[in-house]
């Protein structure tokens, strides 16, 4: 007698329709960057889609799913540190720093002073605070999740958000 396999609750192509728009978001305000977002936008669904067929139907899919963007968002963070140490010595400047800075200036611009000044604030917070202040509330995921998507206790999840939220009113 083979073992009755465990069906999983949606086609993924039902699952990409119902958290598309909110992944992307996600990591539209992580990144900060359209085109890291695109492209992490598309490892993260790849990375879904393979590990979906081993996923138990009890699984709760939002935190995983928030879990698979942040893993990568932060292994895409690690991996340009290590890519600009080595491309640029401590005391040469960059060829691209001053075009990037142009490029930012002409963002800051058109963002609006508000909107910078939240990034700005948010920025400034620890990987782990700023990751669940977002998981929170702009996401909207509750605190179980939270921990879920980060790899940490709900209570543990819960003091980053409560840390990051009195360091931003703190920067005010």
């Amino acid at each position: 007698m083979t073992p009755a396999k465990t069906l999983l609750p949606l086609p993924f192509e039902e699952l990409i329709r119902r958290h598309e728009r909110e992944i992307m978001r996600y990591l539209l305000r992580v990144t900060r960057d359209p085109d890291d977002a695109a492209d992490l936008f598309q490892d993260t669904w790849l990375r879904a889609y393979r590990a979906y067929p081993r996923i138990d139907s009890s699984t709760d899919l939002r935190p995983w799913l928030y879990a698979i963007a942040t893993n990568l968002c932060r292994n895409r963070v690690r991996d340009h540190s290590r890519r600009s140490r080595v491309l640029v010595a401590d005391n040469e400047e960059s060829p691209a720093a001053e075009t990037m800075g142009r490029t930012q200036l002409s963002r800051n611009e058109n963002e609006g002073y508000a909107l910078v000044r939240v990034r700005e604030m948010l920025s400034r917070l620890p990987n782990k605070q700023r990751e669940a202040l977002n998981l929170r509330y702009f996401a909207g995921l509750e605190y179980a999740a939270i921990a879920a998507a980060l790899g940490c206790s709900p209570e543990s999840a819960r003091a980053n958000v409560s840390q990051a939220m009195r360091k931003l009113k703190g920067l005010r």
